[in-house]
Parts: structure tokens; C-alpha cells; sequence
């Protein structure tokens, strides 16, 4: 499994249901101000090729991370 890390403003509402349906999870973790919301994508191996790919192609900016981090590493890389 992979996951891949957006941040909420980077895609519009339409984006975000376009990557929902290429994954095996959406998770949303929220944030208080000054921190940002972060989606979680979970990626099975087979489909995180096509799944980077279309990322890249249409410029979404994304973290890629093979374990899940949690909420703490997730605040800890945004401090």
C-alpha cells in the first residue's frame, strides 16, 4: 500500500472525487489554523503507477510515503 499526501487546497472538489475513485481510502485530517488539512490517499502497489501518473499530469502536488505517518509526524513536517 501507498499513500499519497495532498494538501485540502490543492485540488478543487471536482479533483478530489476523481482521486477518490482511484483509491482504496480517502481519509481527511484536520487541522487547526495555522496548519493545513491533508487528504490521504491509500493506493493499492498495482495502481500506484497510473495513480502518480495522473497526479503529475495534472499538476497536483502530492507526498508519498510507503507507511501511513500519523497525526503527530503529519504536524511535526508542517512546524
Amino acid at each position: 500500500m501507498w499513500y499519497f499526501l495532498i494538501k485540502q487546497a490543492a485540488v478543487d472538489r471536482a479533483q478530489f472525487q476523481a482521486l477518490q475513485k482511484r483509491t482504496s481510502l480517502t481519509e481527511v485530517e484536520l487541522f487547526n489554523e495555522p496548519y493545513e488539512n491533508w487528504y490521504i490517499f491509500s493506493v493499492e502497489k498495482e495502481a500506484y503507477a497510473s495513480f502518480m501518473n495522473h497526479l503529475d499530469s495534472n499538476g497536483i502536488p502530492y507526498e508519498l510515503t510507503a507507511d501511513r505517518p500519523n497525526r503527530e509526524e503529519m504536524l511535526a513536517g508542517m512546524r
